[in-house]
């Protein structure tokens, strides 16, 4: 039977916002920029509606409300508690604030972010779907549509039209997959999505063949692993320990939305009690294997440890 949110009866599938677009560089800082400056102002959605937001954005109008919806989505932007009022996120603070770890998202961790928060969380229909419920590892295009047409039909998801969920597919794989270059193309022109660099989808031979990439991850770093170790866990179960067969295989989890295999995931749980001073210790009595916590399941707390990956890349680099 299939599980997860989607599943669920109260969910809400979404096929759009992005008005075609995929996430493109540099929209997110350009996002969080104009709502950070308009921080406390009751009425900061203007910034994307008003006459001279297509001048400030340099963008047409579609792309504007594609850029609030891309930085929302990712989680850099939030609504705030006014009906009028956008807020930055503590994730979009640490990015791209004044003090930001990476600006210019020149670091992996900040990419495999944006990947977690789009197919991690249910909201994004086809990228949750798609990385957590869809039970092949190459397709093709027209099949992914059938199936995610199959599933509106099954859940009896009302307004859900043909021609959407085929436009949000071309955005989902626009995303995910670099163009293919031309003659005259440089290998800048390919990659249209920062999401691309991550490799997790990749174009084969025929012209609308793909195929899932799973197995280990080598720019995945533990402290994106636990951030989103820790987002699963506080939405699965509140228990004080989580079974690897949870964190490996249920939808949502770390080891469905990173495609990592079965002895990945082990390696990085095995790691979790240096990583985190023994806040989250791996288990394995009586043949049951499961990580442990003594402590709260605090996202604040996952981005200290996201903050410490980009404190000891720097540091490398230093030295």
């Amino acid at each position: 039977m299939p599980r997860g949110p989607i599943y669920q009866d109260k969910y809400k599938p979404q096929f759009s916002g992005h008005e075609t677009f995929p996430l493109r560089y540099g929209w997110l800082k350009k996002a969080y920029d104009v709502v950070d400056v308009r921080r406390g102002d009751p009425d900061s959605k203007a910034a994307f509606t008003r006459d001279d937001a297509i001048a400030h954005f340099g963008v047409g109008k579609n792309m504007v409300a594609s850029m609030r919806h891309w930085a929302t989505v990712c989680g850099i932007i939030e609504d705030g508690e006014t009906s009028g009022q956008v807020i930055t996120t503590p994730f979009g603070d640490i990015i791209f604030g004044a003090d930001g770890l990476d600006p210019f998202m020149e670091h992996p961790a900040s990419v495999w972010m944006l990947h977690w928060n789009l197919a991690g969380h249910p909201e994004k229909t086809t990228w949750y779907w798609s990385f957590n419920n869809f039970p092949v590892a190459t397709f093709e295009r027209e099949r992914l549509v059938k199936a995610l047409e199959k599933v509106a039909t099954d859940r009896a998801w009302p307004r859900v039209a043909a021609t959407t969920i085929r436009r949000d597919v071309e955005c989902f794989l626009r995303t995910y997959v670099a163009r293919r270059p031309s003659a005259n193309s440089s290998p800048e022109d390919t990659l249209e999505s920062p999401l691309a660099e991550l490799g997790l989808i990749k174009a084969m031979g025929k012209r609308d063949g793909f195929r899932f990439v799973r197995g280990p991850k080598s720019t995945l770093g533990d402290g994106v692993f636990l951030y989103a170790l820790i987002d699963f866990w506080k939405a699965f179960t509140s228990a004080q320990t989580l079974s690897f067969e949870a964190i490996a295989h249920e939808p949502g989890s770390p080891g469905r939305v990173f495609l990592l295999d079965e002895n990945d995931v082990a390696d990085r749980l095995l790691s979790l009690e240096e990583f985190t001073n023994g806040a989250f210790r791996w288990s394995e009595t009586a043949g049951l294997k499961q990580v442990l916590r003594d402590t709260d399941l605090d996202l604040n707390a996952g981005l200290e440890f996201l903050a410490r990956e980009y404190r000891k890349a720097k540091t490398r680099e230093v030295a």
